[in-house]
């Protein structure tokens, strides 16, 4: 089966980088019917950044303003999945690098039952590059 990519609206929030912080805001976009495709989040100076992907990007603005939520605006990043198999994402990589295409970052994962799933930001500057590279929808 072939690799499904998709283009995805995400948004950063800045959070105190304590423990609970981003439980509490990921309950509280659950609470409000934001289902959440991917999120990740990491240390960023005395806070921590934590990135969403919502399935939907309307439900999660209304969501994030409701909870007062100072979000970033909406950015693109790629989504992709597909069967799990040696150097799935390394021809996905190698895709980016033959067009000079600078990845910003990428988290993969083996998703089980032979499935695998990723997520790949690169400067919004080359999205449209990007997504005509990977064949994104």
């Amino acid at each position: 089966m072939a690799n499904t990519i998709r283009k995805m609206d995400y948004f950063y929030v800045m959070v105190g980088n304590k423990p609970g912080q981003g439980a509490k805001v990921v309950k509280g976009l659950a609470d409000n019917g934001v289902n959440l495709v991917a999120f990740s989040g990491f240390p960023s100076g005395k806070g921590a950044q934590v990135v969403f992907v919502p399935d939907d990007a309307k439900v999660f603005r209304r969501a994030a303003k409701k909870m007062k939520l100072a979000t970033s605006k909406a950015q693109t990043a790629f989504l992709v999945s597909g069967d799990d198999r040696p150097g799935a994402v390394a021809r996905l990589v190698a895709r980016l690098a033959d067009r000079k295409i600078n990845i910003t970052a990428v988290d993969a994962v083996a998703a089980g039952k032979g499935r695998f799933g990723a997520i790949l930001w690169v400067k919004q500057k080359n999205v449209k590059k990007a997504a005509k590279a990977l064949g994104a929808k």
